[in-house]
């Protein structure tokens, strides 16, 4: 049984504007990179492989949090593709009758931005990436590990341990600053490990 957690990145200006970033390669900002060196990992996660979204906003987060201790990246655990919507603003589309928006609760696994990528699809190479990890099984691939990525990909994540299928509320909603523990046993399945609210990072 692998201990898996995952965090989202630190702050960008596109999150503080309210901007859908996708998969636009957007860096955090100073007071972002700020905030992040003021925290730590908690003492269970501080040894643990750090995986990173080749973005480089999740990268420098691993990096920061990590202590500069070497990113194991993968494009599988890059944020989902927002197609035409990426740059847009989440409430002016939530607006417009016309845009096809809908709230995360009426998404399903099928809902598709336009020209993007559907939770569904996401999931598909989220799991490619855990039978991979799970398939380590033994040495470093027995132990802790930390992953740094998206609010797309953790929502994924969060359905598949919990089994949520996009439809109602969350039942876990994604915070930032906050670990979300799992456990990935040896086929590839995701279990809840900690509380719904997840574990806030300590001040460093």
């Amino acid at each position: 049984m692998i201990r898996l957690a995952f965090l989202r990145h630190g702050v960008t200006g596109w999150n503080r504007e309210g901007r859908i970033q996708g998969r636009t390669d957007i860096p955090l900002d100073a007071e972002g990179r700020d905030r992040l060196d003021r925290l730590a990992l908690p003492e269970a996660w501080r040894g643990a492989v750090l995986h990173a979204s080749p973005l480089s906003r999740a990268v420098e987060t691993a990096r920061r949090l990590g202590g500069g201790r070497p990113v194991r990246t993968d494009a599988r655990l890059i944020e989902m593709d927002w197609g035409a919507w990426e740059g847009r603003h989440g409430a002016a589309l939530r607006a417009d009758p016309a845009s096809g928006y809908r709230d995360i609760e009426q998404w399903g696994w099928d809902f598709r931005p336009p020209g993007g990528e559907s939770p569904a699809d996401l999931r598909d190479r989220l799991t490619g990436w855990l039978a991979d990890l799970a398939g380590e099984g033994t040495g470093e691939g027995a132990g802790a590990h930390l992953v740094v990525s998206h609010i797309g990909v953790m929502r994924v994540a969060l359905a598949l341990a919990w089994g949520w299928d996009f439809r109602g509320p969350p039942p876990v909603p994604v915070k930032r600053e906050r670990l979300y523990a799992m456990t990935l046993a040896a086929d590839g399945t995701l279990r809840p490990a900690g509380e719904r609210t997840g574990e806030r990072l300590p001040c460093a």
